[in-house]
């Protein structure tokens, strides 16, 4: 099918992302990639991956093994394609699936899934249904991708989430009923006066119990700029 509303976003250092009316993408993208930080032997996967931002953003970054990239919606799949080809992303394999079934080839090192953020039947619907499915947990919920990734983890792989703070009790429970243990957590804030709008979980299959609470991230400073650390992170220059 051809879509008319496509667009690219260029990410630098040669990475494009192809964009529409319905498949976007925000900061969250950028601030989960930056959080999962793959290592370049790692294999990865991004579930719930949309126009493909997310494996972007790693390429560029970090520049794993390889990255598998999951989804639902033929649109978003068409887009995720464009995105690979335009980018030159030979080392990304476009997935189109349902995460509650796929099973990877390989077992990961690192799953990663910015997934719906609002329980089914909760908020108002956007006329879109194409939005409502990326919104709303209509074709998945946080225990199916927990679920996901216990499955296709080997033991010791991560698992990293971004969600909005008041799901933050539904993550931990959902990774502790799948043999995932919460192992980092790190609150975002629009800047050091706001409280959190969205947290960043990893969760360890097989781990112990014990979570580390890291630093909050600020993405704008007092003064109303964009800080130190976002422009880093958008600018993909690998912090230690």
């Amino acid at each position: 099918m051809e879509h008319t509303d496509l667009t690219f976003e260029d990410l630098g250092k040669g990475f494009r992302v192809c964009i529409s009316t319905e498949h976007r993408f925000g900061t969250d993208a950028f601030l989960l990639a930056d959080f999962a930080r793959p290592r370049h032997k790692d294999t990865v996967c991004d579930l719930c991956t949309g126009c493909g931002i997310i494996p972007m953003i790693i390429q560029r970054n970090f520049q794993p093994r390889k990255i598998y990239a999951v989804e639902l919606q033929q649109k978003a799949y068409d887009q995720l394609k464009l995105s690979i080809r335009e980018s030159g992303a030979d080392n990304t394999e476009a997935v189109l699936g349902d995460l509650r079934e796929w099973k990877s080839p390989e077992q990961l090192d690192v799953i990663t899934c910015n997934p719906p953020y609002k329980i089914s039947g909760t908020g108002a619907k956007n006329n879109s249904l194409a939005v409502s499915i990326a919104r709303h947990e209509m074709m998945c919920t946080v225990d199916d991708v927990c679920a996901a990734a216990a499955r296709n983890l080997r033991f010791g792989g991560r698992l990293c989430l971004c969600n909005r703070p008041e799901r933050l009790s539904d993550i931990i429970t959902a990774m502790r009923a799948n043999g995932i243990e919460p192992k980092r957590l790190r609150t975002v804030h629009k800047n050091p006066e706001c409280a959190p709008w969205l947290v960043l979980v990893e969760g360890r299959k097989g781990g112990n119990n014990f979570i580390r609470i890291e630093k909050p991230l600020y993405v704008r400073s007092s003064d109303g700029g964009i800080s130190e650390e976002m422009q880093s992170i958008y600018t993909a220059e690998i912090r230690e």
